[in-house]
């Protein structure tokens, strides 16, 4: 009897009480979309980063602490051994996609043509061309971003590598595939009095100009890189650049280089030993992160090995730091609408007791107690609310809809071209119940100020309102 005489209330002023509803309708649309387009957003960032850097990555102990500095002194030993030990894991393997190793160096980068002359240091990351490809193709999310395999590296070429944009357009290199709006980088005219570079610099330097000037058979530039080797004497080797691979950070994409592995240990190594600085490992599921690095670990232990995992968000701070700014905003975005709310139910509720007044005497003169009274003007606004944040629901699935169904696209940052424009409404569950329940209970605490005034009012001053 109650729910009915409370709902009859609410159709006592239709109009008041759609306004109230609509108002907590376009909280919960309003917020239930900002909510699954943070998700879609996350999702492509977090797709994004897997395919560069894997779920988890194996480093020697100290390396992610202390290895910026030189990397090769935190390499791993027997790296092959240690790769085939986690892929041979009977707990491991059903949850593995790639296992590669990789290589991180840095050095001098040289390139010389009739349009440009210049220099810049580099860092670099060696790789396995088709673990490279097989882990671009990863897309949990279904997020459709345009990473595809491509032949612009190949195990079988180990001189061909990859460019950051920016590190190309600082060299001076154009045409190249990736590459638009690049013009051919000037020359600065070098004053009469400038000091020269000493001997055994300027001998480096002549022999990477002679050895640029000659272009491989398929008239694919050439840059020329000098690094210190892992004993300390200087090694150059010569990598054709294929194309381009923007990174997100400016600082990374104007020194980053991507190349074959092998040519990236005989930089470092020479004639030694090769080594690798990481192994990287991306699972079919991000789900799996916990129980995969777990195994790692109990592996690592076990046989005593001096290795260390970290995973994806460790080792880009960005990744988290946006995740934690969304989070606030998202609170904000929350608070802000839940005070909207607040007010509006109260000034609904507020009325309704101002004109039922003498209704409300009249039910205590027959005997109705007061938490009755507070009960039923409680069970109005929750009610008010309930309605409201359902029809948010259906108008929240309809406008995702809507948005999905344009096809629109987007550039984020970090991506070279669109991608499409989204909402994620799956997989957002505890999101949409959360938000309902969050609003219904707004409500309700909205509709308890109002009614505690009509429990408390008197029988007589209620009965001789006017």
């Amino acid at each position: 009897m109650l729910f009915t005489i409370a709902f009859r209330n609410i159709l006592r002023n239709r109009r008041r009480s759609a306004a109230t509803a609509l108002a907590v309708a376009v909280g919960v649309l309003a917020m239930l979309m900002f909510g699954a387009f943070q998700t879609y957003v996350f999702r492509g960032f977090q797709t994004r980063v897997v395919q560069n850097t894997g779920h988890l990555t194996v480093f020697r102990k100290g390396y992610f602490t202390y290895g910026a500095g030189n990397p090769t002194e935190w390499d791993i030993d027997a790296y092959e051994q240690v790769e085939a030990l986690i892929k041979d894991d009977p707990v491991l393997r059903p949850m593995l996609r790639v296992v590669t190793p990789r290589l991180q160096l840095s050095g001098i980068a040289s390139y010389v043509s009739a349009d440009s002359d210049a220099a810049k240091t580099f860092l670099a990351v060696g790789m396995v061309p088709s673990d490279r490809d097989r882990m671009r193709l990863w897309d949990e999310y279904g997020v459709s971003l345009p990473n595809q395999a491509t032949d612009m590296m190949r195990d079988d070429a180990t001189a061909r590598g990859l460019l950051g944009v920016g590190m190309a357009r600082i060299v001076g290199i154009c045409g190249i595939e990736g590459l638009q709006e690049c013009t051919p980088r000037p020359n600065r005219e070098t004053p009469a009095d400038a000091p020269s570079l000493p001997a055994d610099l300027a001998t480096v330097a002549a022999d990477a100009a002679s050895s640029d000037t000659v272009q491989p058979a398929d008239g694919l530039p050439r840059i020329n890189l000098l690094a210190a080797t892992a004993g300390g004497t200087p090694n150059v080797v010569s990598l054709t650049v294929t194309g381009v691979a923007e990174q997100q950070a400016k600082e990374l994409d104007d020194a980053y280089i991507g190349m074959h592995i092998a040519l990236a240990q005989q930089l470092v190594y020479g004639r030694g030993v090769p080594k690798a600085t990481s192994i990287v490992l991306l699972l079919d599921q991000s789900e799996q992160m916990p129980a995969a690095r777990a195994r790692l670990e109990a592996i690592f232990r076990e046989r005593n090995l001096p290795l260390e995992v970290r995973d994806f968000a460790a080792l880009t701070p960005f990744y988290t730091q946006s995740l934690n700014f969304f989070h606030a905003l998202f609170l904000f975005i929350a608070i802000i609408i839940g005070l909207i709310v607040l007010f509006t139910v109260v000034n609904t509720m507020t009325m309704a007791v101002v004109e039922r007044t003498a209704e409300i005497g009249t039910v205590r003169a027959l005997g109705l107690r007061r938490s009755m009274v507070r009960r039923q003007f409680v069970l109005e606004g929750c009610m008010l609310g309930a309605l409201g944040a359902t029809l948010g629901m259906a108008l929240t699935f309809v406008a995702a809809a809507a948005v999905n169904g344009a096809r629109l696209t987007w550039m984020p940052p970090g991506n070279l071209t669109p991608i499409p424009f989204r909402v994620a409404l799956a997989g957002n569950e505890p999101m949409m119940v959360g938000t309902w329940i969050g609003l219904v209970l707004v409500a309700t605490l909205a509709a308890l100020l109002p009614a505690n005034r009509a429990a408390r009012m008197q029988v007589v001053d209620a009965l001789r309102h006017v």
